[in-house]
């Protein structure tokens, strides 16, 4: 019997957070003395209240240690996330219609990057500091609930399933979850301040260094200015975030790692080399047609195609330049690069290095089977066997998305749009990237699609973030059975 009791117990926790967040982004919007500020504060003033109300206390004896809890709190986490983070766009009186606010919402706690805002340059200082503080939030709850079992209530011993279903268990940080938590916490959080520092110190405004520092580590992609990464007017500016964004793609442990200065353990993770060299080897290659075929010069080309290679595999969905202009055959590294993702467990959305791995060991695998049928082949990752029954899992994961993806093609292009953008726009939602090839690419927005289409891509960047297992399970009669 799932404990509807406990789920409130956590909900109300959660709006009590977003309405603290809710606050402080108040109190950032009266520091520019702007009006917005009220709008926030009673946002968060319904926020909190909401969940006091919603608050429910529980007996000494209640414990309840099962997955069924756990998936709805998962999959309902994000959803009243983005329902209550968009009291301050309709306050504020930014967007005209709940559906717009709901968008914009829902793809800063995806990290997806996508908006309905024509000219974020207009909007207040509060909404752009908050639209970014969605996405650095969105960024810091995936990693954690993705990667760990750790108990959600103190007092209560919850198991929140993990998500990814990599099919390995990945290294940990610590033996102990709260604890690995709070360090998870603690490298996010300095990792943001190293970023917003090396930003600050190369004169970019401390306001622009903190929102693009949220929307960089968390992978999301918003920014400040209407022509997003180009505001990173020197190289300088632009090593630094292409290096944030490669990190903020890198698995925790990995980082944590780095900090201890433990190489081999980094060096030692096929996971990483294969991520390390897939964004150097594409970004070589997007090198050279950029200097032989588009006639750039050699150094801006080098940092364009890493600044671009690393946001689509990292699926930040930063540009510098409108890649639409490129070519097809730089268009088709680009939509190929759209399935990747970053390592299992960062933020970054996409089908993960790990899968990825899994998938192409086991089909050579299968091939060697043909020859040998009787031999013991076990897939093999950092010497550790994944079972047959993950490798299942993941097979089931790629038909489901790809299944996905020509489902939402077919959506999108009866509402007029052509073969390309459809197919790319629904491939973006779902790697939670942003921007899209087409209609739909870097410098456009997605103000002008009809309402049923802002509602329909919402619900891709959600099951994209939250994966398809952990959501369809939901919808499975056996799921609600004693």
């Amino acid at each position: 019997m799932i404990n509807f009791r406990i789920i409130a117990r956590a909900f109300s926790q959660v709006l009590i957070i977003e309405g603290l967040f809710m606050l402080a982004t108040a109190g950032v919007s009266w520091l520019f003395l702007e009006d917005a500020a009220g709008s926030f504060f009673y946002s968060a003033l319904i926020t909190i209240v909401t969940g006091i109300l919603v608050f429910t206390p529980l007996r000494n004896e209640e414990k309840t240690y099962g997955t069924r809890e756990g998936y709805i709190i998962i999959t309902g986490v994000w959803i009243i996330f983005s329902l209550f983070g968009t009291l301050p766009y309709l306050f504020t009186g930014c967007v005209e219609s709940f559906s717009d606010a709901f968008f914009e919402s829902v793809s800063g706690y995806t990290t997806t990057g996508a908006t309905i805002f024509p000219d974020v340059e207009s909007l207040p200082r509060g909404i752009l500091f908050w639209r970014s503080l969605t996405q650095w939030l969105g960024g810091i709850a995936i990693i954690m609930l993705s990667l760990y079992v750790f108990p959600l209530i103190k007092s209560i011993n919850i198991q929140l399933p993990a998500t990814e279903f990599t099919g390995v268990t990945g290294s940990k940080i610590h033996p102990k979850a709260v604890e690995a938590a709070r360090r998870l916490v603690a490298i996010y959080v300095l990792l943001t301040l190293f970023e917003i520092i090396l930003l600050a110190f190369g004169k970019m405004t401390i306001f622009d260094a903190i929102c693009h520092s949220f929307s960089t580590l968390s992978t999301g992609g918003f920014s400040t200015s209407n022509a997003g990464a180009v505001i990173f007017s020197t190289p300088y500016l632009k090593t630094v975030l292409t290096l944030f964004m490669f990190i903020a793609g890198l698995n925790p442990a990995i980082i944590y790692y780095a900090f201890k200065f433990n190489i081999r353990k980094i060096t030692g993770n096929s996971e990483f080399i294969l991520y390390a060299c897939l964004v150097t080897g594409f970004s070589l290659v997007v090198t050279l047609v950029l200097l032989l075929d588009q006639g750039m010069a050699a150094g801006k080309s080098f940092q364009t195609a890493f600044l671009h290679v690393v946001s689509i595999v990292t699926t930040t969905g930063y540009y510098s330049e409108d890649f639409n202009q490129w070519g097809s055959f730089l268009l088709l590294i680009i939509f190929i690069l759209m399935f990747t993702g970053g390592m299992a467990g960062s933020a970054s959305g996409g089908i993960k290095m790990m899968r990825l791995m899994i998938i192409s060991k086991n089909s050579r695998r299968e091939t060697r089977k043909l020859v040998h049928p009787s031999a013991y082949l076990p897939v093999r990752v950092d010497r550790k066997s994944v079972p047959d029954h993950l490798i299942n899992n993941l097979l089931i994961y790629f038909s489901l998305y790809f299944i996905m993806v020509c489902g939402g093609t077919l959506v999108l292009s009866f509402m007029d749009y052509d073969i390309i953008t459809s197919f790319s726009t629904t491939a973006s939602m779902l790697a939670n990237l942003g921007p899209g090839i087409g209609t739909f690419g870097p410098f456009t927005d997605y103000s002008n699609l009809p309402e049923a289409g802002k509602w329909f891509l919402g619900g891709l960047m959600l099951i994209g973030r939250l994966e398809f297992l952990a959501v369809m399970v939901l919808f499975t009669r056996s799921f609600y059975k004693r």
